[in-house]
């Protein structure tokens, strides 16, 4: 028997745990992983409600802002935070729908 058929007979015979993982494959240039993108939006959304924050002091304290861009800001808000909702209620339900599947 030759070296290199022990060698491949211990790869066969080595438990899955000991055999070496695949590597992860790169992420593509110019493209973006699902996961930065819900970081983005979810940012997104956080800077839409500070504004709308933002808005609503400055129109209580210095009225330098006028009623309706306070307004607008806040429906930009609450717009953009029930969308987001929305996201999450659906992947939620798709993350229970592959829960509840039978391999």
């Amino acid at each position: 028997m030759k070296v290199d058929e022990v060698s491949r007979l211990d790869d066969i015979l080595r438990p899955a745990s000991s055999q070496p993982q695949p590597a992860l494959p790169e992420k593509a240039p110019g493209r973006t992983s699902f996961a930065d993108l819900l970081k983005s939006s979810l940012e997104e959304v956080n800077s839409l409600q500070q504004e709308a924050d933002r808005a609503i002091r400055e129109l209580a304290t210095t009225g330098k802002t006028s009623l309706h861009d306070t307004m607008i800001a806040l429906e930009r808000a609450d717009l953009s935070f029930r969308l987001m909702m929305q996201v999450r209620n659906k992947i939620v339900e798709a993350y229970q729908e592959i829960m509840r599947m039978t391999v």
